[in-house]
């Protein structure tokens, strides 16, 4: 298909490995391009759209497209104007929607409801159905309970018959799946893994952060907290935009390891850490493919790890090939690489994107198990593994991180990470720092120092 955007994959890592060595690290960075690209379709650009003209509509190089708004309506919406804030954030994506798209407003509560269109089914946006969409929207009212799990499977219904589309649902919540078990949660997300993504906010604090997080993460999505209703016109209409922005609706990365290899892991590190190893899928001898989801004009990075049979010193070999595909295209493809050397200044430098990336990732689980520490009283781990957070940011250059960590702790000293846990915190600060935890710091090419 001519009207795929170019797809290129960079890889960095320092191929020299000592005498015995076994563990070879690699970053590998993917970019999508397209001069077909048009203003106002990229995540967050600009303000709104006028109602009704159908953003992106007709756009060349942009896949079919099905979206869906899941809102929740259960009665602690009618709170603090967070129901007020959805209705006006959901009525900005309806409005963004390009012609042709098809798509649906749902609401969400014990039992998940169509507001638009009635039946379930899936409308195609247009003039006319913008606007119908819109005062749909207007007539939602907060009541019930919340049960995750069933609007998924809602979504996953109303996107059957949509298979080269590209497949995306907003879902927004303010409070805990309480009304339907753990169990019934975990059900739907292994229905709906691989058939549409799903980013989420939560807004207010009354929402359980790991409870999104495993939701996106099964959907490959992304999520963030909203502590104010009144930002959520904004990430709504950046969320549909990128989603009205996406060329091609399914890659993934394949990855080729020689025998008596093992491909320890591979994770997503920019925009954010998402270890992707458990999502391997074989595809051939020595292969593996992850889904890396939709892609539109953009760049990602993932950080592979594969350990190798030892070779002779001089000897050079191929540690993995990684290969781009949608379908059975394939897009971009690159050489992760091993030599054996007895010089140790070779074997021992390490790439700095390796390092940026290692300590990015030891970041965000220093902060998610320091969190979890201190809200089980364990204040010596707390205090520990936010010390050891408040080093790697700063040694990363995560600057945003770094100030939500002095909402949480007092630094006595950033460079060994002596810190004490403050006595009393905001709840909305605690749950920012959870989830930003995995937005990473993206590193220039050819940047040895730091974040970018």
């Amino acid at each position: 298909m001519s009207d795929f955007p170019e797809f290129t994959i960079r890889v960095d890592q320092n191929p020299y490995l000592p005498d015995g060595g076994r563990e070879m690290h690699a970053i590998v960075t993917v970019e999508a391009t397209s001069s077909g690209a048009s203003a106002g379709t990229g995540a967050g650009t600009g303000a709104g759209t006028d109602a009704g003209t159908g953003a992106g509509a007709g756009a060349a190089g942009r896949a079919p497209a099905a979206q869906i708004i899941i809102i929740d309506t259960s009665g602690s919406m009618s709170y603090r104007g967070k129901m007020t804030a959805a209705k006006r954030a959901a009525r900005a994506a309806v409005n963004v929607l390009r012609d042709g798209v098809r798509f649906a407003v749902v609401a969400g509560a014990n039992q998940p409801r169509m507001i638009y269109p009635q039946g379930e089914r899936l409308a195609e946006a247009n003039e006319t159905s913008r606007r119908s969409a819109v005062q749909a929207v207007g007539r939602l009212e907060a009541a019930g309970g919340t049960a995750i799990g069933s609007w998924l499977r809602l979504a996953d219904r109303l996107f059957t018959g949509y298979e080269d589309a590209v497949k995306h649902a907003i879902l927004l919540t303010d409070g805990k799946n309480q009304h339907e078990s753990a169990e019934e949660l975990d059900a739907a997300l292994r229905q709906c893994s691989g058939h549409f993504q799903c980013d989420a906010r939560g807004v207010g604090t009354d929402w359980d952060v790991s409870e999104v997080r495993k939701i996106t993460s099964a959907l490959l999505g992304g999520f963030l907290d909203v502590p104010d209703p009144a930002d959520l016109e904004a990430d709504f209409l950046a969320m549909t935009r990128t989603s009205m922005s996406k060329q091609v609706a399914d890659v993934s990365l394949r990855v080729w390891t020689p025998q008596q290899a093992e491909l320890r892991f591979v994770k997503q590190m920019v925009p954010a850490v998402e270890d992707l190893t458990g999502r391997r899928v074989e595809s051939g001898p020595q292969t593996g493919d992850y889904p890396l989801g939709a892609w539109g004009n953009e760049n990602r990075e993932y950080h592979l790890c594969v350990d190798v049979k030892p070779g002779d010193v001089g000897r050079q070999m191929r540690a993995a090939w990684v290969k781009l595909l949608a379908g059975d295209r394939v897009l971009a493809s690159g050489n992760v690489l091993a030599e054996w050397t007895d010089d140790e200044a070779r074997s021992t430098h390490i790439n700095g994107r390796v390092s940026i990336h290692t300590g990015q990732s030891e970041l965000a689980e220093a902060i998610q198990q320091g969190l979890e520490a201190r809200r089980e009283g364990d204040e010596d781990t707390a205090t520990a593994r936010l010390g050891r957070a408040v080093v790697l940011a700063r040694e990363v250059g995560n600057d945003q991180i770094s100030g939500l960590l002095d909402r949480i702790v007092d630094v006595v000293d950033p460079v060994q990470g002596t810190v004490r846990l403050k006595r009393e915190i905001a709840k909305a600060d605690e749950m920012s720092l959870d989830t930003r935890s995995v937005r990473t710091v993206r590193t220039r090419h050819g940047d040895e120092a730091g974040g970018g």
